[in-house]
């Protein structure tokens, strides 16, 4: 038989009970002294608030008047004119309407020396292009040896590489230019991945991204590359780039799918608009996808079909535009039909005579 025997230990209860007043006297003093005292630990509220001062007076030069920017209008001599996006916009070709009044600069009120026509930003300075390419190639030094570029692509050609841009459907837009020089403040060489409706021509988006930035494509996978820096490249002598503060309103292009096509008749140009939509579609894109192999697929579509569908579902109607008007000059064909996220393509009547020729 166990018997267990339990026992209560209770400890005092202090909770009722006051501080003496020599508590309360020792307290005071020692929190009086070392406020009073000029010892400041470390990391103490009062040593932030005399740093951030000092930062205020070193960032402002020690002027009050810190709101007010001598530097305004900026001035940039880069040799070309400044537009939203380089490689989605076409300067041959004209708007006819606007729907903002070209007035409004993306760049904000008097904060350029250029003038908005509402597409873009001209250059006022005549460019020497001689003096372009030799400075351009002052800064890429000599070619890098194979050894450099497979250190440099195994060192970014990860997904989880820090120093990534992304390149959407806006292509290469002008604020990159200054986050590709931003990344080569600390790095040799930047990653850009490439999406969506710009990837249907990845040579236009290597040529305007060499010939804006001024660096070197070095490595090109499908819809990734590397852009290299240069040699001699000196982020303290970088090019001023101002920034967009605001996308600016697409201007207003002429019609791109007509009533009638050309070299056909109404009648015909609705009986290939049937037909292609009761066609099986050739391809099916997906929203902010990769669009590498489609020209090739079309060409090659065309050597046997004479109308093509592309389902583009869930891509949305502006890109489905912007797909139709790169397959238009690519491939090229004509765009007949853009309903319910679908793109019906018609070879032309001169090609199949061709074709049939041959």
């Amino acid at each position: 038989m166990a018997i267990h025997f339990r026992t209560r230990i209770r400890f005092p209860d202090h909770s009722n009970h006051k501080p003496s007043g020599y508590f309360f006297f020792i307290s005071r003093f020692i929190s009086k002294s070392l406020s009073e005292s000029t010892y400041d630990p470390p990391f103490s509220p009062v040593s932030k608030l005399q740093k951030a001062k000092k930062k205020k007076e070193k960032a402002h030069g020690g002027n009050s008047n810190s709101n007010e920017n001598p530097t305004l209008p900026l001035k940039s001599y880069l040799p070309f004119d400044f537009f939203y996006s380089y490689s989605e916009t076409n300067p041959l070709v004209s708007p006819i309407g606007y729907r903002e009044s070209p007035k409004f600069s993306p760049f904000g009120p008097g904060r350029l020396d250029r003038k908005w026509t509402g597409t873009s930003a001209p250059s006022a300075v005549e460019v020497n292009i001689n003096e372009v390419l030799e400075e351009r190639k002052r800064i890429l030094g000599d070619p890098l040896l194979d050894e450099e570029v497979a250190e440099l692509v195994e060192q970014y050609r990860h997904s989880d590489c820090s120093r990534q841009i992304n390149l959407g459907k806006g292509g290469v837009t002008h604020n990159m230019l200054d986050d590709i020089h931003n990344h080569w403040k600390r790095a040799e060489a930047v990653r850009i991945k490439c999406l969506g409706v710009p990837t249907l021509d990845m040579d236009n988006i290597c040529f305007h991204l060499e010939d804006k930035s001024g660096g070197k494509i070095i490595y090109r996978h499908i819809n990734i590359l590397l852009l290299y820096r240069g040699r001699n490249y000196d982020p303290k002598n970088r090019p001023a780039i101002p920034l967009m503060l605001w996308k600016p309103y697409a201007p207003i292009y002429p019609k791109l799918v007509k009533n009638v096509a050309d070299d056909l008749s109404f009648d015909e140009t609705k009986e290939m608009r049937s037909r292609g939509l009761n066609s099986p579609p050739l391809m099916k894109l997906t929203r902010n996808g990769v669009y590498v192999n489609v020209v090739d697929r079309v060409r090659e579509a065309f050597k046997f079909e004479e109308v093509v569908r592309l389902d583009c579902t869930h891509v949305g109607s502006s890109d489905c535009k912007q797909i139709g008007v790169k397959l238009r000059d690519l491939v090229p064909c004509v765009p007949i039909l853009f309903k319910n996220e679908q793109i019906i393509l018609w070879r032309g009547k001169k090609d199949h005579e061709e074709d049939m020729n041959s």
